[in-house]
């Protein structure tokens, strides 16, 4: 899926939400080993960052450039760029070697993934007994009971759009093959669902919508999903331009270890 974000990496940088901490707190409790943790599908470090908080050495990955050029700097984090060329040898050597991954993250980006392949590596890499993975994702923003109705029309117009890899996160992870031993956050067709509550200005709300996949696949097809007509809309139910909302993020995750 290399090159999906890569129009919209500028936006994406600051559109989407930011995850809490305590959720790195819980992840980190699970693994006996906080030496090695790599974030797949980096993008511009949201995830790697926090999970930097608990771990010595982080490696940051993605298949888009452009992204990574907008990562955020950490001392414990390394960003690498991963080709869709790379063959998995490379890329367990490349992240540390068999056995050595303590926490393996991917945030919002799983489901674009070549699951069997991503699924081998991660057997390979992750640390046996003990390490873990965690992936999660969102698709629903609950704002008013005025504006929901009106954000799931506007929805409903971008569904053309779409890669249809991204049905998995229509369905909430609950189809996404995860083949891993539950670890209490979830399990293969029962992810855990939790909320990211967040401040968020009209101009902010927009800037998330614009780094939709399906918004920039429908631009280069001469689509223009949001038009004026839809900007003011959403203007008038969300309260007007200036106003800043609490907004939550609907989100999903599930955990797991390697099966022994």
């Amino acid at each position: 899926m290399a090159g999906l974000f890569d129009k919209q990496a500028e936006v994406y940088l600051d559109a989407r939400p930011t995850y809490p901490g305590e959720w790195y707190s819980k992840l980190a409790a699970l693994t006996p080993h906080n030496s090695l943790a790599w974030d797949v599908g980096t993008g511009n470090g949201q995830a790697a960052i926090g999970v930097a908080e608990h771990y010595e050495k982080i490696i940051g990955t993605d298949v888009s450039e452009n992204q990574l050029k907008l990562a955020r700097p950490h001392p414990r984090i390394r960003y690498l760029y991963t080709p869709e060329s790379i063959t998995d040898d490379e890329l367990v050597a490349l992240i540390g070697g068999e056995n050595s991954v303590d926490l393996v993250t991917v945030a919002q980006a799983v489901h674009w993934f070549d699951l069997p392949k991503f699924y081998s590596n991660v057997t390979s890499l992750l640390r046996k007994p003990g390490g873990v993975i965690a992936v999660w994702g969102y698709n629903q923003i609950e704002v008013s009971p005025i504006f929901d109705p009106i954000m799931d029309r506007f929805h409903g117009t971008t569904l053309s759009h779409w890669h249809p890899k991204i049905q998995y996160v229509f369905d909430g992870y609950k189809t996404l093959p995860f083949p891993f031993e539950s670890v209490g956050l979830g399990s293969e067709g029962k992810p855990i669902l939790l909320d990211i509550p967040k401040k968020l200005s009209f101009e902010g709300f927009l800037r998330f919508l614009r780094s939709w996949s399906a918004i920039t696949a429908a631009k280069d097809q001469g689509v223009d999903l949001l038009s004026d007509g839809v900007v003011k809309e959403f203007e008038r139910a969300w309260g007007g331009p200036g106003l800043v909302r609490s907004v939550v993020f609907k989100v999903f995750m599930i955990a797991g270890k390697v099966k022994l």
